[in-house]
């Protein structure tokens, strides 16, 4: 008997990638996001793998993409693969010994305006071949996924799956405008202030849990959610504020108020994934940060 269309056609790596970012973001909205494909590349790589197994993978219903049982049977099947196939790809990666190439770095806005981005122009000053790719992500991206190579993160708990090196702490105080404090009379208290805090999306920051204990919510005056941000609206006399010490000690219109309280301190850290540690490009701009940031003095070390 002749095979049918469906049993000639080869399996595709780039079609069950598809069926698992779909799996794991649970629309084909999400996978064409993770993935940076368009909605319809989603769409077109799932009836390929569709037709090559000639089975229904998803039911289509109105609240989504559900898996049938045959998808729900591939996707237990390829459970780990997706895994072992990019840490291939890493290690071979990782047998790259030329300074040259594209380097994904991922941090925070408050430490690319802080401390990274003059770090990044004198790297590749040194090393012209080397393409810096900055990713501006106030979360965690995948190093496993090869979002990014390299994070230059503040955490005082980073992730047990990355490898790095601790460079120095990021100090916070308190801080307000020249103009604001005089425009309070003469020997302003704390409790004449006003605030500026961060939003809820940032409530987990120490100096957050700080404001949430030491002020009143009828005293923030403006809330943030970017770290960066409160400076600004402290620098334009919306309130005082529990500024990070790099930022605030940078804009000649503010005042330190008090010494930096060490319970808000938080650790800087130059992580990567442990099969990227010996590329030779990672490996040269990782102990560029290191030997920078280590002594840099708007650092506690």
């Amino acid at each position: 008997m002749k095979p049918s269309a469906s049993a000639e056609r080869p399996l595709r790596w780039d079609d069950l990638q598809v069926f698992l970012a779909v799996c794991r973001a649970g629309s084909i909205s999400g996978a064409a996001q993770s993935l940076a494909v368009n909605h319809s590349t989603v769409l077109r790589r799932i009836a390929n793998l569709e037709q090559a197994l000639a089975v229904r993978l998803f039911d289509r219903l109105p609240s989504g993409y559900a898996l049938t049982a045959s998808g729900n049977d591939l996707a237990e099947q390829l459970s780990g693969m997706a895994e072992q196939v990019e840490g291939a790809q890493r290690r071979l990666r990782g047998q790259d010994e030329s300074i040259n190439g594209v380097i994904r770095v991922t941090t925070t806005d408050t430490l690319l305006h802080a401390v990274l981005m003059p770090l990044v122009a004198a790297f590749r000053a040194r090393h012209p071949g080397v393409q810096v790719q900055v990713v501006v992500n106030n979360s965690f991206l995948s190093l496993t996924r090869r979002e990014a190579d390299v994070a230059l993160r503040g955490s005082n708990r980073p992730p047990d799956n990355l490898v790095g090196r601790r460079v120095g702490d990021i100090q916070t105080a308190l801080y307000g405008a020249r103009a604001y404090l005089q425009s309070l009379g003469r020997r302003p208290s704390f409790e004449d202030y006003r605030f500026v805090a961060p939003d809820e999306s940032l409530s987990h920051l120490e100096q957050a849990k700080w404001l949430h204990r030491q002020v009143p919510a009828s005293r923030i005056a403006v809330r943030v959610d970017s770290l960066v941000g409160m400076v600004d609206a402290v620098v334009h006399g919306a309130g005082v504020g529990m500024l990070l010490c790099p930022l605030a000690d940078a804009r000649a219109e503010l005042v330190r108020l008090a010494p930096p309280d060490p319970a808000l301190d938080t650790q800087i850290w130059i992580l990567t994934h442990p099969d990227l540690k010996q590329v030779a490009r990672i490996r040269a701009f990782t102990q560029f940060l290191f030997e920078s940031l280590s002594v840099d003095p708007r650092l506690a070390h």
